[in-house]
């Protein structure tokens, strides 16, 4: 028998922004979630605020910020879907507060990104960008002087998580030598060689790529100091997030001749459209590759990210299953058609949980299973019941002090 959901799927609204992969649409109506407003651009904040307000999940990609303003006007949200690797255009510390479950996609397009770097490495190693440029204004630069193969190359990947393991492989199938650093211990892939710092890492490095994360300890981890330590001729790739790299010390790298070429796919102010004008003080060197941040743009990847997150969204309304959330506590379960299932996401104090039980307990009605993961703010409980109560217990879940969202899901 088919559990009756508290809420209609057709009622709960879905908002996707910025031109998010058909497959994403097709996933939520293969589900039976048939209200989807499809928007192929960002919204500015004032008309986000006033489509917000009344969604009960929103799709995004790297252009729309919910700031804790932006996520304190959602009365009816209680998901969000990252469209992409990073999480960062999300106050995900108000979200979680909010009671509200942050999913992204940080496999589908690792491949991807990591085709791009190897193919910025070989061209950067030929001096491609360079030549292309000035065969465009009508020079011939025939010449192997500045010329090499990557085979032997000295690969220094630093992060070696989902992308930077995936370059790593690509990497020795070319024959480079491949040398890692990584802030958490990571085991090598092949010969890989893993570094004890990044310093030894710029060191003994050729060509040096970037996959770490936005973070305090990230912010211009390369800049005069890093890039100083660097082969003289080196060559620098950014593929991760465009404040990791000082790109005016860079800047002043390639004048001088120190780094040979460098490629960017992402910088500390992106334009928010494709008609707005991009400004970076690396666009004056013929030897730079500058990509306006399309690492993971392939029709695959982003196929790929479509199905990937919709199915976290998807199984969070169906289940209460918060498996791969980046800012909430994490519960896997299957569904239970025989019986009732209540979530309740609450301040994590003590007495929460008994004052919980006893909505049910005090009814003579028995809890067949409960389910508890906390972090050191939320505690987040799923309990299934053998019972047939009305949506009316909701009320009494909802008025226990430090609740923060309550849900019949069926």
């Amino acid at each position: 028998m088919a559990p009756h959901f508290s809420l209609d799927k057709k009622r709960i609204r879905i908002l996707l922004l910025e031109g998010i992969h058909p497959s994403a649409v097709a996933a939520f109506e293969k589900a039976g979630y048939s209200s989807v407003e499809y928007i192929k651009t960002a919204l500015d904040a004032e008309a986000l605020e006033k489509k917000i307000r009344d969604v009960h999940m929103i799709g995004i990609r790297s252009r729309t910020q919910l700031t804790a303003a932006i996520l304190g006007k959602a009365r009816k949200l209680f998901s969000i879907g990252c469209y992409s690797i990073g999480t960062n255009q999300v106050d995900r510390h108000a979200a979680r507060l909010l009671g509200i479950p942050v999913f992204n996609a940080p496999f589908s397009n690792t491949r991807s990104v990591a085709e791009l770097v190897i193919a910025e490495c070989i061209m950067l190693m030929r001096e491609v960008p360079l030549k292309n440029a000035a065969a465009h204004r009508g020079e011939w630069i025939k010449s192997a002087s500045h010329s090499f193969e990557v085979r032997n190359k000295n690969l220094g990947i630093v992060g070696y998580g989902h992308i930077g393991s995936q370059v790593s492989i690509l990497a020795e199938a070319l024959g480079m030598n491949v040398y890692y650093y990584d802030i958490e211990k990571k085991l090598s892939l092949g010969k890989a060689v893993p570094c004890h710092s990044l310093e030894e890492l710029l060191q003994v490095s050729d060509m040096v790529t970037l996959h770490v994360p936005e973070t305090p300890l990230t912010k211009k981890m390369i800049s005069d100091g890093q890039i100083a330590l660097m082969k003289e001729g080196a060559l620098l790739i950014n593929a991760s997030r465009g404040s990791v790299v000082d790109y005016q010390a860079l800047a002043q790298a390639l004048r001088s001749g120190h780094i040979a070429g460098a490629a960017a796919d992402v910088f500390p102010v992106e334009p928010a459209s494709n008609e707005d004008p991009f400004r970076s003080e690396l666009q004056e060197f013929d030897n730079v590759i500058l990509t306006p941040h399309i690492g993971g743009s392939t029709r695959e990847a982003q196929e790929q990210i479509g199905y990937e997150v919709t199915e976290k969204l998807i199984k969070y309304s169906d289940d209460g299953s918060t498996i791969g959330a980046v800012n909430f506590p994490q519960i896997s379960l299957q569904p239970n058609e025989n019986k009732q299932r209540f979530l309740h996401i609450h301040r994590n104090l003590p007495g929460v949980l008994k004052s919980v039980n006893d909505v049910f307990t005090m009814k003579g009605i028995n809890i067949a299973a409960e389910y508890l993961q906390t972090d050191p703010e939320i505690g987040y409980v799923i309990i299934d019941t053998e019972s047939e109560l009305s949506s009316s217990i909701l009320a009494e879940l909802k008025e226990i002090p430090h609740t923060v969202r309550a849900r019949m899901l069926y």
